[in-house]
């Protein structure tokens, strides 16, 4: 759903209702999206969604998710797969307080007040926050001359700019690391082209990502 080396949050309108037709199971990666952008798994026909307790969620990174649609139970129960990651001992839990194997129940503690937290500010308060948050970050970085990689799908949770001309990647990530700005640079074709700005769960906010901007400012002269 985002994709997080770019920035970008792609649409997903029709894709599950298609792989639904022709018998597929549609799979999303909404690690970096869940929470902070609009979604829901029922309407855009996902059959198993990925994500994480980190991210928007906000809690220590030690546990994964998996939404699971009927249509994907009925597919499990007929591969019958049985290895240590499957995911039919998960199917029938009762109370949920019986799981098929020991989990890390302080992570699950941090979890469940992390999701807690989310449900007090409320989803719709939170995806304006995320979207008020990324077009503040667009803006500032606009007006010192940085170009968006993304102008047409930009996410709400991470942005991603082009690094300026005449400016190495290396040099310029050591040199915010240094004044005690983090950012992220990408992979493949677009190492050493762009960066990122994560603003996402509790740095979804307009100040923090204010600051950090500032300092990239100076930072670039």
């Amino acid at each position: 759903h985002c994709e997080t080396p770019t920035g970008c949050l792609n649409t997903l309108s029709g894709i599950g209702a298609a792989t639904k037709e022709c018998g597929g199971l549609f799979l999303v990666d909404f690690v970096s999206s869940a929470g902070g952008a609009p979604l829901n798994v029922d309407e855009e026909c996902i059959d198993l969604g990925l994500l994480a307790s980190q991210k928007v969620i906000g809690a220590p990174p030690a546990l994964a998710f998996v939404t699971i649609s009927d249509r994907a139970w009925q597919r499990i129960q007929q591969v019958k797969y049985n290895g240590y990651d499957a995911l039919s001992p998960f199917q029938n839990m009762g109370s949920g307080k019986l799981l098929p194997y020991t989990h890390n129940w302080h992570a699950i503690a941090a979890t469940r007040v992390a999701c807690q937290e989310i449900l007090v500010e409320g989803l719709d308060e939170i995806h304006l926050r995320h979207g008020h948050v990324r077009d503040a970050c667009i803006q500032a970085g606009s007006s010192m001359g940085l170009k968006p990689y993304h102008v047409a799908c930009p996410s709400p949770t991470v942005t991603a700019f082009y690094v300026p001309d005449g400016i190495k990647w290396d040099a310029f990530n050591a040199a915010l690391r240094s004044k005690g700005v983090v950012v992220a640079g990408s992979y493949g074709d677009l190492d050493g082209r762009i960066f990122r700005i994560g603003h996402m769960g509790r740095q979804a906010d307009i100040e923090t990502v204010r600051d950090a901007m500032a300092i990239i400012e100076h930072t670039i002269g």
